[in-house]
Parts: structure tokens; sequence; C-alpha cells
């Protein structure tokens, strides 16, 4: 039977091990603890996973000749859909000591279920654990406000895990009376209300919303005429640009001087002339479009609310009419 050797450096307040196992292996070197009790972490090597299941802590007390041992605990969690794991967030250790031993646990544990991507929400009260998740091999994924999400990859060879979001979504909102005018606000040069869909907000919902703000304009929303898919934009991340055609329900223009230099009904003609517009083969094409549907030459897609059997949701699917 294998024989494990202890180095053991001892201070008031501090207790340093080091656990040396033959053949050459030695792992990890341990943690500060009080003076009369020291814990070591203890990683089993491959050749000795028969013996050892888990990472294991070793306890030294003054009084005994031997170390007794202590296992760690797992991360709690739950299985998703693709063979990975899902870290539960609310119950981390908040320990640096308790939480990287119970992430080497579990990384091990996984790894023997033939797991795959583990993903683990650290919130912002924890923040104090991302270095700790990063050193044992975690690597970011996202960040929104209150956590940061990051990630692991089991298996050898490439990760399959989807990448971080990548698109911003925006919209453009077309609207005009009967006298062809279009309510435009002003930042520098007249534009069409344009703005980022917020957080689980329809595309015509935010529509609606961004001629609410910029104009005081109250609309309904008809169809959308068009998308525009372009790279590299904001944050280096893709955007996603959906032209809205609304009719108006009220006329009197209200701004937010915050926000709004100005803003007002524009002939369309008006609009078009505008030197910013005049070599824009994407706006020029986009009024196109929107007057074309305007006249009834173009059909554009409305939203249809259904519920989809594949997340049991319901959402909106933007399509024409089938004949």
């Amino acid at each position: 039977m294998a024989v494990a050797m202890i180095s053991i450096s001892l201070t008031q307040d501090y207790c340093s091990f080091k656990w040396g196992l033959p053949n050459g292996f030695l792992r990890k070197q341990i943690l500060t603890e009080t003076s009369t009790t020291a814990k070591l972490k203890f990683s089993c090597p491959p050749t000795l996973e028969a013996s050892f299941k888990k990472t294991a802590i070793y306890v030294l007390s003054p009084n005994k000749s031997s170390p007794s041992v202590m296992m760690p605990e797992l991360l709690d969690g739950w299985n998703d859909e693709y063979g990975g794991v899902i870290i539960n967030p609310e119950s981390l250790p908040m320990s640096a000591n308790a939480f990287a031993s119970a992430v080497q646990a579990s990384l091990f544990n996984w790894k023997m279920k033939g797991k795959k991507g583990v993903w683990l929400k650290i919130l912002k009260e924890q923040a104090d654990l991302v270095p700790i998740a990063i050193q044992e091999g975690f690597n970011f994924h996202h960040a929104q406000p209150g956590y940061v999400m990051l990630t692991y990859w089991i298996p050898s060879g490439p990760c399959m895990l989807p990448d971080s979001p990548s698109h911003h979504i925006g919209i453009g909102a077309f609207v005009i009376n009967d006298k062809r005018e279009c309510p435009c606000s002003c930042s520098g040069v007249w534009k069409l209300p344009t703005g980022y869909i917020n957080k689980s907000e329809d595309i015509f919902s935010g529509a609606i919303r961004e001629v609410k703000e910029e104009t005081g304009i109250e609309t309904t929303f008809l169809k959308m005429v068009a998308f525009r898919h372009a790279h590299k934009v904001a944050f280096e991340q893709s955007d996603l640009l959906f032209v809205c055609m609304l009719k108006p329900l009220s006329s009197e223009i209200i701004i937010d001087e915050k926000e709004i230099q100005s803003a007002k009904w524009m002939a369309l003609d008006e609009f078009i002339e505008q030197p910013y517009y005049e070599d824009d083969h994407l706006s020029n094409k986009i009024i196109d479009i929107c007057i074309a549907a305007h006249e009834d030459n173009y059909s554009g897609f409305t939203g249809h609310q259904l519920n989809s059997k594949l997340d049991g949701r319901l959402s909106y699917l933007y399509c024409n009419h089938v004949n």
C-alpha cells in the first residue's frame, strides 16, 4: 500500500501543508486556517482514481498523529438538455477555500459522469469567487447587470457551447399621415424614430415606444417592411435593424428636451431631400419600400401571435399572408 508523506509549517495563525505521493506525484499546496486545524486539498492523480474518487480535505489536529479525511461538498446544480450542468448560483460557498474545493470535486465528479458543458453564474455579491473560478479553468461567457456567466468545457477537443449573445436588435419606425408627412426627431439631422429593443420587448412594441419617446405621437403597428443585418457595429457586435410601418393615432408633437433636440411633422419630400440622405442608398431604399407599403404596392410582414411547442411560449411570427 502506498504511504503518503506530509510536510508541515505551523505558526500561531497559519498552517501550510504539502501532500506528497509516491512515484513523483505532488499535489496542491494548502490553505490558511486556524492554529488548531489545518486543511489540505488533495486532488487524486489519474493513476489513483480507483482509490480516491473525489477531492479530499485532510485535517491535522495537534492532538492527532495522522490526518483524517473530509470529503468536500459538491456544488448544487441541475442537468441541462445538452448533457451539461447548470450550477445553482444561490448555493455557492462564500468561503474562497470551500468554493475552490467544491469546484475541483464537482468537476471531477461531472467528468466521471460524462458531463460536457458547465454553466456557472456568479452574482454581483459573489464577485470575489470569479478569479478562483478562472484559476480552476472556467472562461468568461457574458455579463449582465448583477452577474457574470462563466463556462467550463469538460471533454477534450473544441468547446461546443454556444457563443455569448452577439447581436443588438434595433428598430426604425416609419409613420405617415394623410398629408404625406412623417414625425421626425432631430439630433443634428432630421431622422425617423430609431432605437434599440428593450429586454423582453417585442419588435412592434419597441417601434411604438420609440415613436412615443422621440415625438410624443401615439401609433399602432401595421407591418414590418424590411430589415438590415450589419456586423462590427456597437461594441464590435452585429446589428439587426427592423423597419416597421405604423399608423398615427395622434398628431400633437411632445418631446423630452433632455433626450431630443427637436421634433416635428415633416413633408416626406423635404425629408428625402436632406443632404445627409442624398447619397445614402440604404435609407433611400427603405423610404421607397415604406412609400410603396403606404400606397398598398408592397405587402410587408404582419405579426401573428402563436404558441411554440419547442418552449411552450407565445411569440410573434412576422410573415406575409399565404393565398
